[in-house]
């Protein structure tokens, strides 16, 4: 065994089977959850049994002990498969997680492994109405903080391989120019549509990914508030995330920026010329082929 390395821990089914723990059900309905190994009882044998029931949300576990069993349960009846994105926050440390899949349990995230920490972990579910996550403790011989954290996200394809899942920059970042009909759709079910121009463009490459600095004239829409503006200048300025591999660069005039947000940040989608977004749109709309309207003022 490497020096300085905890030992690699045990899968949890069987460390349940052998300990015959039982499961103790965790509060109501909720999106996260934020709870803490010290207010458990150090003899007792149950395993903390979270359900979350909504497609996105965030976990926070204080002082990992022993394991918690977290349920993802969200409202998908209609859809056959969905893919579930995990973002393990940059501090995490003290457990590993688990997938449930057929009765055996497959790991998504260690805590030996720092590298894979920074990354966004994603694999297909076979069960959407219910997710079934495990975090084991690792052995620890003091009783320093540490917290096991993440974000989740779980979106819906109408098919194991089918296009929805291609919308998630963190999977399939859309590197080529859009064509007409995707711009066009863009506008009607992007998280955010922004005019405006590049500042800036940097590049990560340890991360594979690259960002983009927007100073905006109009944001359209946006789900969350990623785009911010300037009391003084009435300018929106925000970070856009795209992956390394587009190769995006930095041209001048304004762009129409859409895309969509994942774990709190704007990931790029289609961002054509402003002059030729516009006149791709009235000429649909003068035919009747615009899927949705949109409204340039």
């Amino acid at each position: 065994m490497a020096l300085g390395r905890a030992p690699r821990p045990r899968p949890l089914l069987l460390l349940l089977l052998l300990a015959g723990s039982a499961l103790q059900p965790g509060a109501a309905d909720r999106c996260s959850w934020k709870g803490s190994g010290l207010s458990w009882e150090p003899r007792s044998r149950t395993v903390e049994q979270v359900h979350l029931r909504c497609t996105e949300g965030s976990l926070e576990w204080l002082y990992p002990a022993r394991a918690l069993r977290v349920v993802l349960e969200p409202n998908l009846s209609s859809t056959r498969h969905i893919t579930v994105c995990i973002k393990p926050a940059s501090d995490f440390q003290g457990a590993s997680i688990y997938v449930e899949h057929a009765g055996q349990l497959h790991l998504v995230v260690s805590e030996a492994e720092e590298v894979r920490l920074r990354h966004v972990s994603c694999f297909s579910a076979h069960t959407p109405q219910r997710v079934a996550l495990f975090l084991q403790a690792s052995p620890q011989r003091d009783i320093s903080r540490r917290t096991a954290s993440f974000q989740y996200e779980l979106l819906s394809n109408q098919s194991a391989a089918g296009p929805d899942i291609q919308k998630m920059a963190l999977v399939e970042a859309m590197c080529r120019p859009c064509d007409n009909m995707e711009l066009l759709m863009a506008i009607c079910s992007s998280d955010f549509v922004v005019r405006g121009s590049i500042r800036n463009i940097s590049h990560d490459p340890e991360n594979h990914m690259s960002q983009v600095e927007v100073s905006g004239q109009k944001v359209y829409r946006q789900k969350n508030r990623i785009f911010r503006q300037d009391e003084a200048t009435g300018e929106w300025r925000g970070p856009i995330k795209t992956l390394l591999r587009c190769k995006v660069k930095k041209g001048a005039g304004d762009f129409l920026f859409t895309g969509n947000e994942h774990f709190g940040e704007a990931w790029l989608g289609c961002a054509p010329r402003f002059k030729d977004f516009s006149s791709i749109y009235q000429t649909a709309r003068e035919r009747g082929t615009n899927p949705c309207e949109f409204q340039f003022h």
